[in-house]
């Protein structure tokens, strides 16, 4: 029950934060940016992704994704979509792909990330209600979401069930060299590194546990630059003896 009293928390702390869904043309490439959290109340939908994508026609396009998660059963549905569209959908991960997002992420063919990025794995969470069988029954479902779950890591990386199973158990944050390692995503890009910083650290993750120490700690904002010309002109003054 404490699993998803937090997660319910990540939703509605993150909720009035997120940047949405966005589907842009350009001469450079179609780019859809995934900048929220994965809800059928408070974030993106699967029906949301698909109107998104069809502003595309079925042309190739990148997606790129800065998500702390959210409704494990919109996540595949998204995951559906994506694996269901004609074209090529290459993922990048901008700054964050933890829980329901990084199911998300493995709906495209192809996946990058921010070498200050990071990619966050676990088990399922749910609320129980009833007698000890209901409870029982609920605890079979979630065995079940995270075998489905793990099939798609272990697909993605070619580990075995048993390191997929441990990662998801110890809930397993990986910076994007240790993506890359284990087979998560296939390269990092190294161009931004600020702004991946900045765009993983735009959300409250107190849901999790094992959250890492670069994500819970804000950057310290550099100092204002002083106005030089506006200080040439009051030296100016002063030297006129202007007050």
């Amino acid at each position: 029950m404490r699993n998803m009293q937090q997660l319910l928390q990540l939703i509605i702390d993150n909720k009035d934060r997120k940047k949405n869904l966005r589907a842009e043309q350009a001469d450079s490439g179609n780019v859809l940016y995934l900048y929220d959290i994965i809800d059928p109340w408070f974030g993106v939908t699967a029906t949301d992704m698909a109107h998104a994508m069809e502003t595309f026609g079925g042309a190739d396009f990148e997606m790129r994704i800065n998500s702390p998660g959210g409704d494990v059963f919109e996540g595949r549905a998204i995951q559906t979509r994506l694996k269901q569209y004609p074209g090529n959908i290459h993922v990048m991960i901008d700054g964050l792909a933890a829980s329901a997002a990084t199911t998300v992420a493995l709906g495209g063919k192809t996946r990058t990330m921010a070498a200050g990025a990071f990619f966050m794995v676990h088990n399922s969470w749910t609320l129980a209600f009833g007698n000890r069988h209901d409870v029982r029954k609920t605890g079979d479902l979630l065995e079940q979401i995270d075998d489905a779950i793990g099939a798609d890591y272990a697909a993605a990386t070619g580990k075995e069930r048993d390191q997929i199973v441990q990662w998801m158990d110890d809930e397993t944050w990986f910076s994007a060299t240790d993506a890359k390692a284990n087979g998560f995503i296939q390269d990092i890009y190294t161009g931004d590194d600020a702004q991946a910083a900045k765009n993983r650290n735009a959300w409250n993750l107190s849901a999790y546990k094992n959250v890492p120490k670069a994500l819970t700690e804000q950057p310290t904002p550099e100092p204002p630059q002083p106005d030089r010309a506006h200080m040439a002109r009051y030296l100016d003054m002063l030297e006129l003896g202007v007050s």
